[in-house]
């Protein structure tokens, strides 16, 4: 085995490992944490495929940003150090159902595949190209989902402030 797959194959451990335990932990700054490890495995694994502005863009705007913004909601929101509770057994129950649907779903679907040779040339590695490509309104363009993405992300973070500001009602 070369040593270019045996690098490859840790960093896909490494984003695998670190994706289960930032799920499965109950301390929710571990949690936050494991994701953070998982989001720099992928950006190694685009840095392992000579995409460096796609890796460059991983590292800032998802471990420089919304992990950062993670953490720091946590440390305002919640005690950090606090476990969550254990979930209930019937929520265990249809967790593990939904997780073994989307799996055999996705399994399916990759059995049917063909997975053939495209007839279009690889994306190119130019920043200018991508940064055209992003932006561009022409048939081939993404500017259209690229706004969509702006929106989603501005209503998901109104959300958090919404649900971060409401007063707490507990009841003795």
């Amino acid at each position: 085995m070369s040593v270019s797959a045996m690098f490859f194959y840790g960093l896909s451990a490494a984003v695998l490992i670190s994706a289960l335990l930032a799920v499965t932990s109950r301390n929710i700054f571990r949690s936050a944490i494991f994701l953070l490890f998982s989001l720099v495995s992928i950006a190694g694994i685009y840095f392992w495929m000579d995409y460096q502005f796609i890796a460059a863009v991983q590292t800032i705007v998802y471990v420089g940003g919304i992990v950062v913004l993670i953490i720091f909601s946590i440390f305002l929101t919640q005690q950090a150090g606090v476990d969550l509770p254990t979930p209930l057994r019937g929520r265990l129950f249809f967790a593990a159902l939904a997780s073994l649907c989307g799996f055999l779903l996705v399994t399916l679907q990759l059995l049917a595949h063909p997975f053939r040779k495209g007839a279009e040339p690889a994306m190119s590695k130019d920043m200018k190209a991508i940064g055209s490509g992003l932006l561009s309104t022409v048939e081939n363009g993404y500017a259209l989902p690229f706004e969509l993405m702006s929106i989603l992300l501005l209503a998901a973070m109104v959300g958090c402030i919404v649900i971060a500001l409401k007063p707490n009602t507990v009841t003795e």
